[in-house]
């Protein structure tokens, strides 16, 4: 049975379709979720909706596709299988998906942070960005989260800077010839982090002078860093190649906090931005039923006009 039929057939007739053994596991109780026309290219992620689709990770990308989302990412891609990572991206052409941005595995964590200007960790970075390319063709990847580290205490701001810029220099002369993105993503997890601002990430990239170098602009950490989210969009908007999202408190689904989604969504659209909106967050109930509530929100988000 084709399952996107399926899923119509589901919402006409109000009750779940038995399947044929090995056919559709995992998506029975699919009546209240026809394949949605989203306005904008969110991306889910695996586990997002692991109760309806199972804990195949292929099954899981199929449920994102028949459910009508066009994008998807995956933070821990480089720590996959080659096998696996060309069986993920088999799969996103096969569902017309987009992949979105994965993590530069040694990228700029704690223990290796750009900003102490350490010959040794830029190499580190340099040999990840090496093995990122490889990994973005079997994905047809081209965007790549990048966190230059930690505060250095013991340095200016200023020369950290310098640290930070020289050494995302290096990863840019690799990414450009392929074009591949990096996307710098100013965080809200701890205040030890180096990069925490739209505008101190906006001068970095201005800096580093490369188109494969731009800001990932996630909302929920920016929210709590420094809010006037459409503001402080529009005065970075030039470098801004990627979106992600989630609510604040909890970082759970649009909806489920302080922020009106509906209005910064309709500002991404009106700016006719053709990139991606990754789903970087939880979801705030368990099982089946969370699951429908977060494509539930991302309809009425979407449902903007």
């Amino acid at each position: 049975m084709d399952r996107k039929n399926f899923l119509k057939n589901s919402l006409l007739t109000g009750s779940a379709m038995a399947a044929a053994p090995g056919s559709l596991k995992g998506f029975e109780n699919l009546s209240s979720s026809p394949q949605h026309s989203f306005q904008l290219k969110y991306a889910p992620h695996f586990g997002m909706f692991e109760h309806h689709a199972g804990s195949n990770l292929i099954d899981q990308l199929k449920f994102m596709a028949d459910v009508g989302f066009t994008a998807f990412e995956d933070n821990g891609l480089m720590t996959r299988t080659p096998e696996m990572q060309e069986k993920i991206g088999e799969q996103l052409a096969k569902s017309g998906m987009q992949m979105g941005v994965f993590v530069i595995d040694k990228g700029g964590n704690s223990a290796n942070s750009f900003t102490m200007g350490d010959p040794e960790h830029t190499e580190i970075f340099v040999e990840a960005c090496k093995e990122a390319v490889k990994v973005a063709k079997r994905v047809n990847a081209t965007w790549m989260t990048v966190v230059p580290g930690n505060y250095d205490r013991s340095l200016p701001i200023g020369v950290q800077t310098a640290n930070v810029v020289e050494t995302l220099r290096r990863g840019a002369e690799i990414f450009e010839p392929h074009g591949l993105v990096m996307v710098l993503e100013p965080l809200s997890d701890t205040p030890d982090l180096f990069l925490r601002n739209s505008d101190q990430t906006y001068e970095i990239c201005k800096a580093v002078d490369s188109p494969a170098c731009k800001i990932l602009y996630d909302v929920y950490h920016m929210q709590k860093n420094e809010g006037n989210l459409i503001n402080n969009m529009e005065l970075v908007w030039d470098v801004i190649a990627y979106i992600q999202q989630g609510d604040v408190p909890g970082r759970n689904e649009p909806g489920t906090g302080e922020i009106n989604y509906q209005n910064v969504f309709k500002y991404v659209h009106d700016k006719g931005f053709d990139g991606i909106l990754g789903m970087e967050h939880g979801n705030e109930r368990d099982g089946k039923e969370g699951e429908q509530a977060v494509i539930d929100a991302y309809v009425e988000a979407d449902s903007f006009s």
